[in-house]
């Protein structure tokens, strides 16, 4: 066999290898990549172009630059099935979000070979399995114990169990006539649902779940599962009464904890990585659906961030990007979520907030970035940021429409000089 021809068949095998190929320096310029490579990537990398690897993947995978260049052996995997979340939202026309799994290699001191496939549909059978596994799981272990009680349509207490009593501190006797709302302190001050938002969707669909923080009556927290049932009106009943059960499910224990950071977390700021962020959209899209609650969007994308890591380099800029986390997720409500989702641009999500108090969130996450301080060996360093809000009002429910209007809201606030937050310009009548 030739050389030549040695060359044609390994020509033949990139092409017609059913993942993605690419190879690229230490720095992520592209030397060489297959078709299936390129059809990831030109989506991705934008204007970018796709002559660089890490600056295709900078919105979608930032982590991966920071990755390679963490990789201390001279030669081994840097990651292997990385999974990369391209959609923020469910994609259009309700197709699946599309899930890249990446592999990196590290071939030498200033070669790498990177792989990726599409991983969408194994992603969403994961994501049943693991709710139904979650959910079974707990019926048999890791419960501390059940509570039934039957409520009327306004939320009064009509029975209640003695597990009710062992569970929550409060006596089923003492409790009679009283709404459940008002005897259980719940933790509602974001996305959750009311009782009565979650009683009219056990009317519609027979029944609903909902976990969350709540009180017992020595004003102990604990984790609680809720399920609502609608049960059929008696007699001569006109509404339903409602059966509820109550399960203590215990904390998380740290190795699990570990693992669910990894899942939901950024690895460099801690902000929520972008999988978590989309998770929680689709979330609050079908409580919208279900109750049409109030929910915003927060975009941010710090001002000229590429000058200071040129300029100062990336371990300045990821300080930077550290400490920006760390003042806006210290101003967000209690259910609020604040995410990385690429490079310098963050996202937060508001359950329950309307434009307005949306802008105002927006205004103080503006004023805390800009009066952030980094040392440098030039001396200090200061960072101004760039803020839209939209709403899911705005575009009937569309997580996609909401991404989109948010965005073109961002870019509007850049144009008009940056450091500030979009503000629509008033209609002339």
């Amino acid at each position: 066999m030739t050389d030549t021809s040695g060359e044609e068949e390994l020509l033949e095998f990139l092409y017609a290898c059913p993942i993605g190929l690419i190879e690229c320096d230490a720095t992520g310029e592209i030397g060489m990549m297959n078709p299936h490579a390129m059809q990831h990537l030109l989506p991705l990398a934008g204007s970018r172009g796709v002559s660089n690897l890490f600056s295709a993947f900078e919105h979608h995978a930032p982590e991966l630059r920071s990755m390679a260049e963490a990789f201390a052996l001279p030669t081994g995997r840097v990651c292997d099935g990385h999974r990369i979340f391209v959609d923020l939202g469910p994609g259009k026309n309700g197709a699946t979000p599309k899930v890249l799994a990446c592999s990196l290699v590290k071939l030498g001191a200033e070669r790498l070979m990177a792989t990726l496939s599409d991983v969408s549909q194994q992603v969403l059978q994961e994501n049943r399995l693991r709710q139904a596994d979650t959910w079974f799981a707990t019926l048999i272990d890791g419960v501390n114990g059940y509570a039934a009680l039957t409520i009327t349509p306004d939320g009064q207490i009509a029975a209640a169990d003695t597990c009710f009593a062992r569970q929550t501190g409060y006596e089923p006797a003492d409790v009679a006539g009283h709404n459940l709302a008002d005897v259980l302190s719940t933790d509602l001050p974001g996305g959750d649902l009311r009782l009565d938002e979650q009683l009219a969707i056990a009317v519609r669909e027979g029944w609903h779940l909902q976990e969350g923080w709540q009180q017992r009556a020595d004003g102990e927290r604990y984790w609680c599962q809720r399920l609502v049932v609608a049960r059929s009106a008696r007699d001569n009943a006109i509404l339903p009464r409602f059966s509820v059960i109550l399960r203590d499910v215990p904390r998380r224990d740290a190795a699990t904890e570990d693992v669910r950071r990894l899942l939901t977390c950024d690895h460099l700021t801690g902000a929520a990585n972008r999988r978590h962020f989309s998770q929680a959209m689709a979330r609050e899209q079908e409580s919208w659906r279900e109750v049409r609650q109030s929910v915003s969007l927060v975009v941010l994308d710090l001002d000229h961030f590429k000058a200071v890591n040129d300029t100062h380099g990336h371990p300045v800029g990821d300080t930077l990007l550290c400490r920006v986390t760390e003042a806006c997720t210290a101003l967000l409500p209690p259910r609020g979520i604040f995410a990385r989702l690429g490079g310098e641009e963050f996202g937060v999500l508001l359950p329950r907030y309307d434009q307005n108090q949306a802008m105002e969130i927006a205004e103080r996450l503006r004023e805390a970035i800009a009066a952030l301080v980094v040392e440098v060996p030039s001396g200090t360093l200061n960072v101004t940021a760039s803020l839209a809000c939209a709403n899911l009002n705005e575009t009937d429910g569309s997580i996609e429409a909401l991404i989109a209007l948010a965005d073109k809201r961002l870019y509007s606030a850049k144009h008009a000089g940056r450091n500030r937050v979009f503000v629509a310009e008033p209609e002339v009548v």
